[in-house]
């Protein structure tokens, strides 16, 4: 998703719970990697890598001059010979420690065994973070989450792009107000579509 439709989709959530909440996440983010230099750990369930979060996150992280945005992506399985970027496994967790942080990824139940890691890198003193479907072991474990259920008016990856995007921002921008949707969205049309201003 480009910045193109990152910006449509808020002005299509303008006022919405939606876009404050990936808003608030996404600081609880920013202010656990920066002030460390870094250190996000990110990692999802057996049948759910966030690899698209992970080169989300990336894009950001260079755009907004914040490489401590930049993840290390944490996978179940790791094939022998891939690139060193693709390499990293559960391992990883066990070694995660204070300054460090934790993102985990969970539309479902995570199985025990991440359970555990995440827990044991939560004692070590790093902080622990989820973007999760609603599993109550999961939000127990975590210092901050934000939930998308399975029936929420959006999807994870569309909450995913609103996190990555607003994590690199550098302010937040004014809250506006509410109005009626076909008004902000034929508002952004107009503002997408107008030719470029005259040079003089």
């Amino acid at each position: 998703m480009d910045a193109v439709r990152v910006a449509l989709l808020r002005e299509v959530l303008a006022g919405t719970e939606w876009l404050r909440a990936t808003r608030r996440f996404a600081g609880v983010l920013r202010s656990s990697v920066v002030p460390h230099g870094g250190g996000l750990l990110l990692v999802g369930t057996e049948r759910y890598e966030p690899w698209h979060l992970a080169a989300h996150l990336t894009d950001e992280a260079a755009w907004s001059g914040l490489p401590e945005l930049s993840p290390t992506l944490v996978r179940h399985r790791v094939e022998p010979g891939g690139p060193p970027h693709l390499s990293v496994g559960l391992g990883r967790l066990e070694a995660a420690r204070r300054g460090e942080t934790l993102l985990v990824v969970a539309p479902d139940r995570p199985a025990d065994g991440l359970l555990e890691r995440v827990h044991d890198a939560r004692r070590a003193g790093a902080t622990v973070l989820a973007l999760d479907g609603g599993d109550r072991e999961v939000r127990g474990l975590v210092h901050e989450s934000l939930t998308v259920a399975s029936d929420a008016e959006l999807d994870l990856d569309t909450v995913q792009h609103l996190v990555s995007a607003a994590a690199g921002e550098n302010t937040l921008p004014p809250q506006r107000g509410t109005g009626r949707f076909r008004d902000r969205l034929g508002r952004l049309a107009d503002q997408l579509t107008a030719p470029p201003p005259g040079r003089w």
